[in-house]
């Protein structure tokens, strides 16, 4: 799959809206409130069309999780086969990612640490070693940082702030002992994602 290694800052200025990608820094020192133009030497601001408002909702949801095209593709077609409302069922998909679900519980400081966290093999699921970072989280699954990851300069850092973490109400959180508990499936008012999933569906359904 195909990864973005550019600045985060440039998308959030392509959405024309702060995606938060890069964790406690977005809050400190933040490109966007500087110049909140779209990128290029033609970053001018247009009036889009139907078709690309809902490409750029699409494109918003992708790069806030931090997911392919043709991941996020599988999650829609997966999410169309469920029963219930398809958008919802969409963004509860996204939700239940394991890098998201780490970010959450305050392991990492954006979605983008969590996965490399991740894939280096710090996180547990259920007592069992998990690298994927697409791994999909169900009620009773309890996350956890690995005992030899503690030992790091990292973790340790990290400790002190994680006592005033305040996390979903879909999970419960063991900071002492860096465990996170799925006690059930997020609802779409859980989510925060800033998207409007209903331009999505509209998208994959011409």
């Amino acid at each position: 799959m195909s990864r973005y290694t550019g600045p985060s800052c440039r998308l959030c200025r392509r959405e024309s809206q702060k995606l938060y990608l890069k964790g406690e820094k977005c809050f400190t020192k933040c490109t966007f409130e500087k110049r909140s133009t779209p990128p290029g030497v033609h970053g001018r601001v247009r009036r889009p069309s139907e078709y690309g408002t809902q490409l750029r909702e699409k494109q918003k949801a992708r790069r806030f999780y931090g997911v392919g095209e043709r991941q996020f593709r599988n999650y829609f077609a997966r999410a169309t086969r469920t029963r219930g409302v398809t958008g919802e069922t969409l963004m509860i998909l996204l939700e239940r990612r394991l890098d998201n679900v780490v970010y959450r519980a305050g392991f990492a400081q954006s979605r983008k640490e969590a996965r490399q966290l991740i894939g280096h093999g710090h996180l547990e699921v259920n007592g069992h070693k998990v690298d994927i970072p697409s791994y999909l989280v169900s009620p009773g699954d309890v996350i956890a940082v690995r005992p030899r990851a503690l030992k790091s300069d990292k973790f340790k850092a990290m400790a002190e702030g994680l006592q005033g973490h305040n996390v979903p109400a879909w999970m419960s959180l063991d900071a002492q002992n860096w465990k996170c508990t799925i006690l059930r499936l997020p609802e779409r008012d859980e989510v925060d994602a800033p998207v409007d999933e209903r331009l999505i569906v509209e998208l994959y359904s011409k």
